[in-house]
């Protein structure tokens, strides 16, 4: 088998052996392995991540290959976490990935125990669901990142990351903290999102099969790079905070 070292060879060259021993220490939970956080997983094995829980109740659909970075003809109708775990376990075969195929809502949130992560990375599509996890995620020693609405976006150069309410110009941000002020409850800390303030609308006709089969009102058009940008820049967020030398995991242990 591979050397894990030789695995992470460039990676140690530019950051150095401590940063990479807080990488390899650091506990991330990510929530939703689709356009998003498929990428953004897959970023993290890569550049040393070792204990990763990803959770996500889907399966494979035709429609998810276009952007989703475990789906392919051959993994269609598996279950998504799953699919992505393989795969992930064929870039680092020495790390601890968990596969949890379930859904975060109201019903499902105490069974994930948020306090014993060091970064919680949300990549959720349903509003009401994505509220209660930044509430949840803020009340614990984590650190929260967040991907604000990656459809509909076509310029990569307008992709950002600023802090929740300082978002411009996206509107699942703006309905998250309308929602927030009318629930007149705030998240506890701050924490930053990825986001872009381009808005584009939809040219393509929809025949209706995936708002049946996804539970929405309408499904909007995306396309790879932005996603894969967007989860990438999470991942991104992660690793930057670990390289700072005083950001060490296991002080929170």
């Amino acid at each position: 088998m591979i050397n894990e070292q030789d695995i992470l060879k460039r990676a140690r060259r530019l950051m150095g052996d401590e940063a990479m021993e807080r990488i390899a220490k650091a506990r991330v939970i990510l929530f939703g392995v689709g356009g998003v956080g498929s990428w953004c997983a897959e970023s993290l094995v890569r550049t040393g991540i070792r204990r990763l829980t990803i959770v996500d109740s889907d399966r494979v659909a035709p429609s998810n290959i276009n952007r989703q970075l475990m789906a392919t003809t051959e993994t269609v109708g598996r279950v998504k976490v799953e699919a992505l775990k393989e795969r992930l376990l064929t870039i680092n075969p020495y790390a601890e990935i968990t596969a949890i195929e379930k859904i975060f809502t109201e019903a499902t949130a105490s069974e994930f125990q948020l306090e014993e992560y060091d970064f919680v990375i949300d990549a959720i599509d349903s509003l009401s669901d994505k509220m209660l996890l930044i509430e949840m995620a803020c009340r614990t020693r984590a650190k929260l990142f967040s991907s604000m609405g990656a459809a509909l976006k076509m310029d990569p150069t307008r992709i950002q990351v600023a802090e929740f309410w300082k978002v411009k110009g996206d509107p699942l941000a703006r309905a998250l903290r309308n929602k927030f002020k009318r629930a007149k409850r705030f998240p506890a800390k701050k924490f930053q999102c990825v986001f872009s303030d381009e808005l584009l609308t939809n040219k393509g006709a929809d025949d209706g099969s995936e708002s049946l089969l996804f539970n929405k009102v309408q499904v909007n058009g995306s396309i790879a790079h932005i996603t894969a940008i967007f989860g990438f820049t999470l991942a991104g967020l992660v690793i930057k905070d670990l390289s700072i030398p005083d950001k060490d995991p296991s002080a929170h242990s």
